[in-house]
């Protein structure tokens, strides 16, 4: 199946969302992550979403010029093209662009994806994040408003972090205290700044103790419980039920409690990145221990070219990090849903 259509992601979310079910949202940094991810994803028989940090996009636009704007449109042009050879649907999405990249990752994006419209074509992009954590919320907001009438033109759907997510991602910082948690007045402000799907629809990043990085279960006080608070307080006010589409962000180290929770509370998408990183280093790692005289010219020998092949240990990490993708699909219950 290809890159889905902005009408598919919309029929995708709404499944989730009705279903109490979720995408895991993985990051991927290269042509052998995407097609890990693709092929856990094939293998869960569930539909996903791939997503390109700035970090990312930097990585990928090599590291001669660290273009991100060229990273990410040269990536998902690629996935446009190696997608339609896994059964199920994709979505493209770019992760964390705080204020100061916007004009250099995000806004160009949009306007690629515009003119692609225009054009009687779809957007390159499915959704983009604004993470708009470190302003003030009416800031925050501001932009987002801005930002949400430019997605709706490119047929692309916005995600919006609200209140900031702990730890550092991107080299975004963000301590681990009491502000990671929105209230249900902080909810209200965003529905009454970006409306509740008339002037665009957007995700909803809000925090309920949320840390990015490695943390064993335990180590970070989580209340997905809080979802359900924001809802019902912005339904009170403005009478639409189950009003947001959340995000999990910072979810390595949850339990399984913790995720069926959110899932209840409704989250649609869970931002899945440290814990495939070590899933797709783990098994080269393990290859190189093994095979230490065959991957170095030791003493003057000549190695064996079999085991330093980028290819021999490239299939064993994307064979690691799709087992990975295929655990998310089954811990987010988006497992054996795929749109046919």
């Amino acid at each position: 199946m290809p890159i889905a259509t902005p009408e598919i992601y919309n029929e995708m979310l709404d499944r989730a969302k009705a279903g109490k079910f979720a995408y895991p949202a993985i990051n991927v940094t290269s042509t052998q992550t995407l097609h890990a991810a693709l092929r856990g994803f094939a293998e869960a028989e569930s539909d996903g979403i791939v997503q390109i940090s700035t970090g990312g996009a930097e990585f990928l636009g090599g590291q001669y010029k660290k273009d991100m704007v060229t990273g990410s449109v040269a990536l998902a042009e690629f996935a446009h093209v190696v997608a339609e050879k896994y059964p199920v649907n994709i979505a493209l999405h770019t992760d964390h662009c705080p204020k100061d990249k916007l004009d250099g990752y995000v806004r160009p994006l949009l306007a690629i994806s515009q003119e692609r419209v225009a054009a009687g074509r779809n957007p390159l992009f499915q959704s983009h994040m604004w993470d708009g954590s470190a302003e003030t919320l009416d800031h925050n907001l501001a932009i987002a408003q801005e930002l949400l009438a430019e997605a709706a033109e490119a047929k692309i759907i916005l995600e919006v972090e609200i209140t900031p997510t702990g730890g550092e991602e991107d080299g975004v910082t963000h301590e681990i205290n009491d502000k990671l948690y929105t209230t249900v007045e902080d909810a209200i402000r965003t529905a009454e700044a970006l409306g509740l799907g008339e002037k665009g629809r957007y995700l909803l990043a809000a925090s309920f103790g949320n840390v990015h990085g490695v943390y064993k279960p335990g180590n970070v006080v989580l209340r997905p419980e809080l979802l359900k608070e924001l809802a019902e307080g912005v339904a009170a006010k403005f009478g639409k039920q189950d009003p947001f589409n959340f995000v999990f962000h910072g979810g390595s180290g949850s339990t399984k409690e913790e995720i069926a929770t959110a899932l209840e509370n409704g989250v649609v998408k869970m931002n899945i990145d440290t814990d495939t990183q070590y899933a797709f280093t783990r098994p080269v790692a393990d290859h190189m221990f093994r095979n230490y005289d065959g991957v170095l010219k030791i003493d003057g020998e000549v190695g064996d070219k079999k085991t330093y092949d980028p290819r021999s240990w490239g299939k064993l990490a994307e064979g690691g990090m799709a087992a990975r993708v295929l655990e998310a699909c089954q811990d987010l219950r988006s497992a054996g849903t795929r749109l046919k």
